[in-house]
């Protein structure tokens, strides 16, 4: 039994909201994040990477940038950029790309359950970004990227979504990549009961995006209980900002390899290698697969198809069946010598949504092989997280993504 709650949301005057409304902080590099602030003062990446409104040369995890998010945060409340709904509710947030829909229900999930595992992860965490996050909430006294969360197809839930969506939009903006976002206010009592019981019915609640947030989130949690000795059960810091989505209305990317070096090998002996375990086939365009245990590879300037040839080995394991677990454990870690795609310098990965061609491109400027995959399935990802099992880093992207400053929850 999952349990989701409302909550007392700030938001964007509704003047405001495509203006403030930003990628995730995580998306950009620093100079990048500085340029997107500087053209648009009101991104929430000014609060998000609050660093970028000190020179350059700045510390970005100095605490004055933390304090300076909380001071933003503030002056943006007081300037009515931001207003702060009267009561708590719940939120519908629609997104549209490429024709496909997205519903996602916004509320506070439980830090218990994450504890207690009725919400599963499929990454691993690093501690430096964790605790990026937990300077970021403290500075803010609040939550202000949403968790994105997935959950099996649940009948009651879907029927509400419906219903919720004939009702005039709060928000109804695209931005400049094309998607479209939509949010819808729901503070009437009976709906909120119908959509807090719809979730009692879920049994599980799966992280599809955002497991250094939600870590964060949980040790904020944690260290706020021990400094209290009977806190408040219904604290805002027992609950973390979420947007929940129903497994079939998402859909992940391709999260693509490329390769620096073929560790002092020759192309020849590189591929004579490869044979052992792949059926390798010249193509004569770029190359993506289609099936499980199928690779496509970009090599000087040719395209080939690798075919696994023992997935008997791996079939009966959620993780190393995963078409990234069989690529690193029978190409990247005997063949090219690396172990651990985490910390190797030599291996970098691109994001589906930047096509083919870009693999072409770091093969032709700075690496010397690239590997193009077949997704991952929202399936694979629910088998591994039940197993209580990890996925390889980068094994999941997902498109689009959610939109920070729409929903900000205070702890």
């Amino acid at each position: 039994m999952a349990i989701v709650k409302p909550f007392q949301a700030i938001r964007p005057d509704r003047r405001y909201a495509k203006e403030i409304a930003s990628l995730p902080y995580d998306v950009y590099n620093r100079d990048e994040a500085r340029v997107v602030v500087e053209e648009n003062p009101l991104s929430f990446l000014a609060i998000d990477r609050a660093e970028t409104a000190f020179p350059k040369e700045t510390d970005i995890y100095g605490p004055w940038v933390y304090e300076k998010a909380g001071q933003l945060l503030q002056e943006w409340l007081e300037k009515g950029y931001f207003v702060q709904d009267s009561g708590k509710g719940f939120y519908l947030y629609e997104l549209t790309w490429r024709g496909r829909v997205q519903n996602g229900i916004v509320g506070v999930s439980s830090v218990d359950d994450y504890l207690n595992q009725v919400i599963l992860k499929h990454e691993n965490t690093r501690e430096e970004k964790e605790q990026d996050r937990i300077r970021h909430i403290e500075g803010c006294q609040a939550q202000t990227g949403p968790i994105f969360l997935a959950y099996k197809n649940q009948n009651t839930l879907s029927e509400l979504i419906g219903r919720i969506k004939e009702r005039e939009a709060d928000f109804d903006f695209t931005g400049e990549d094309g998607v479209r976002h939509r949010v819808f206010s729901v503070f009437e009592k009976n709906l909120i009961n119908a959509i807090e019981e719809g979730f009692e019915n879920v049994d599980k609640i799966y992280i599809a995006d955002g497991h250094h947030r939600c870590a964060s989130a949980v040790k904020v949690c944690l260290k706020r209980r021990g400094q209290e000795n009977n806190y408040d059960k219904n604290a805002g810091f027992n609950y973390f900002l979420s947007v929940l989505f129903p497994q079939s209305e998402l859909e992940i990317l391709d999260y693509n390899r490329v390769i620096r070096d073929l560790n002092g090998l020759t192309e020849e002996e590189f591929l004579e290698k490869l044979q052992n375990n792949f059926d390798i086939t010249e193509q004569e365009s770029a190359y993506s697969p289609l099936n499980k245990g199928e690779f496509g590879m970009y090599l000087t300037d040719k395209w080939y198809a690798l075919k696994f040839k023992h997935m008997e080995l791996v079939e009966s394991h959620p993780v190393d069946k995963l078409d990234v677990s069989i690529l690193q454990n029978y190409c990247f870690e005997p063949i090219l010598g690396i172990d651990d795609p985490r910390t190797d310098l030599r291996i970098d990965f691109s994001g589906g949504i930047r096509g083919l061609g870009e693999l072409e491109r770091r093969v032709h400027t700075d690496c010397k092989v690239a590997f193009s995959m077949k997704a991952t399935s929202m399936d694979e990802l629910f088998q591994v997280a039940r197993a209580g099992l990890l996925m390889p880093p980068k094994s999941t992207w997902f498109e689009p993504k959610l939109r920070s400053g729409l929903f900000i929850h205070k702890i």
